[in-house]
């Protein structure tokens, strides 16, 4: 009887050993399967698609931040030489201006004032240029001293600069000389546009007061804008006129746009030891707005290589791999991963450097996260 339980004791433990050595091994066969078995239903849930290898132009580049701007000539800040009552200004932010359209109106009592003043002088000028011509006549003839003569001649020339002095004051604040000298004198002054544009920012509203120095609106003309990029002290010796560019506005899209190196800075800041290099773009038909921020990539050398869709690619533990179909039965995929060695990168590619394993095979280059958990947790074939 003690034999009986001996040699059953010895099978059981014979038996339980075997069960934790078939369990260990379908853990391991699990853990490091390359198989991957899904779905049709899952393949179109997931909206999978199939793709192959193909050569694609990779970049030596430098990355770079700026902004979407326009050169200073098509920037205008709209002033006044005196200031004023604000009466009238009927247009809003984004409104578009052509060249000698009226912008606002200003009100002061200023400006009647210098117009009062103006036609005095005027009114002072006719007697004392016929003055100034007798005077020299007689003294010509001997008739008059040089003394009378030279006084009349320093008061017309006097009241000469005068008055074209505040002729030109009138014309800064358009305001018609000619028509001051006919009497139509005017309580308001009117501001014009200066360039085509459109209306970036306005600073006033009916019934507010602005100095000279303060400006009331600004006015941009869009049709030259550029980028104005920031390049670092370290990188500038690699960036040269004509230069490809590729960009993107990251708050408003995620389209990438084309542009060219046009000019490149020839100082340093001193605080942020940057390089300031313009570029001009390709497609002026973009609805940018100045002030974007931009990310980009300035390229400086090109090559063409065997790569795939930056979404094809599986990243795990420092390792890279793609999912590529190895058989089809039925609605169900059967599908192996395949370990790659990456190279360069791209804003949506990666080149593939070891190609010769993907040869004339169909990947998996979009829903692969879905793939990605499949494979973690083991369902193999």
């Amino acid at each position: 009887m003690k034999h009986i339980y001996i040699l059953l004791f010895t099978m059981v433990l014979v038996a339980c050993q075997n069960s934790e050595k078939k369990a260990d091994e379908s853990f391991q066969t699990e853990e490091f399967s390359n198989k991957i078995t899904i779905t049709k239903a899952q393949f179109e849930g997931e909206k999978m698609a199939f793709g192959s290898l193909e050569e694609l132009d990779f970049y030596d580049i430098v990355k770079v931040n700026g902004i979407i701007d326009v050169p200073p000539h098509n920037k205008s800040s709209v002033t006044t030489f005196i200031g004023g009552y604000i009466t009238k200004t009927p247009l809003l932010v984004g409104d578009k201006v052509k060249k000698g359209q009226l912008l606002v109106t200003l009100e002061n009592t200023e400006f009647v004032e210098l117009q009062q003043e103006y036609l005095e002088v005027a009114e002072q000028i006719n007697y004392l240029k016929s003055e100034f011509n007798r005077q020299k006549t007689l003294f010509d003839e001997q008739i008059t001293s040089e003394k009378n003569y030279l006084k009349a001649e320093s008061a017309y020339k006097s009241n000469l600069a005068h008055y074209n002095g505040l002729r030109r004051k009138l014309l800064m604040i358009n305001i018609n000389p000619t028509n001051v000298e006919q009497g139509r004198v005017s309580s308001t002054i009117n501001l014009y546009a200066s360039i085509d544009g459109y209306v970036a920012k306005v600073n006033v509203s009916n019934g507010s007061y602005v100095s000279a120095s303060d400006v009331i609106m600004d006015i941009v003309d869009t049709d030259h804008i550029h980028l104005e990029l920031s390049v670092f002290e370290k990188d500038i010796m690699k960036v040269k006129k004509d230069q490809k560019i590729l960009f993107k506005t990251p708050e408003a899209s995620e389209d990438i746009y084309e542009a060219e190196v046009h000019l490149v800075g020839t100082t340093i800041d001193e605080q942020t030891r940057r390089v300031k290099v313009h570029g001009h773009l390709d497609n002026g038909e973009e609805n940018f707005i100045i002030g974007m921020f931009v990310e980009a990539d300035i390229i400086i050398s090109g090559t063409k290589g065997m790569g795939l869709a930056t979404e094809a690619i599986i990243e795990v533990d420092d390792e890279a791999y793609v999912l590529v179909l190895e058989e089809k039965h039925g609605d169900e995929f059967y599908l192996e991963k395949v370990k790659l060695d990456l190279g360069k990168r791209t804003e949506v590619n990666v080149e593939v450097l070891n190609p010769q394993l993907l040869k004339n095979k169909q990947i998996i280059i979009k829903g692969t996260s879905l793939l990605l958990n499949e494979g973690e947790g083991g369902n193999d074939h």
